[in-house]
């Protein structure tokens, strides 16, 4: 069974950098198989860092293809890409494009447009790059095996 990406919102009182508190929102994406599961794993990711209370306030299912990860530790922003492959239609030689969302990780949108490049060489078909827009979201949590948890 294939893993879904989920858009996960949490509420709870964020300590300011000026000492004031603050109720606030933030969205995460988690990697999970259910709504269920991804209510779970993200109440399990989230837990450590946040001090108090926490509500989680809405899951939905996100529809991504894939997620790009940046090398560089400073890629503190999330892009959403939109990706059309390009093929052909034999019979009547039609050309038909396909779109596919792809998160990506970078500083800025000149990086996310490099981070991006740089997953899609190699890609046997045409594609073109529709769209890209900041997100919101604060993180992504990937999916971990059992064995996985105990080495991080």
């Amino acid at each position: 069974m294939n893993s879904e990406w989920f858009e996960c919102k949490v509420r709870f009182d964020k300590t300011l950098e000026t000492g004031l508190i603050k109720k606030v929102t933030e969205t995460y994406m988690v990697d999970a198989l259910s709504f269920t599961e991804a209510e779970r794993r993200f109440i399990e990711e989230m837990t450590p860092y946040i001090s108090g209370e926490f509500i989680v306030t809405d899951i939905k299912r996100a529809r991504l293809s894939e997620v790009v990860e940046a090398v560089d530790a400073a890629a503190d922003r999330w892009f959403k890409a939109k990706v059309a492959y390009i093929t052909l239609d034999e019979k009547s030689g039609a050309e038909k494009r396909t779109n596919h969302m792809i998160f990506v990780q970078a500083t800025d949108f000149r990086d996310a447009l490099k981070n991006l490049d740089n997953s899609m060489q190699g890609t046997l078909g045409d594609w073109v790059i529709v769209s890209i827009t900041e997100t919101a979201v604060m993180d992504v949590f990937r999916y971990k095996k059992l064995d996985q948890k105990a080495e991080s």
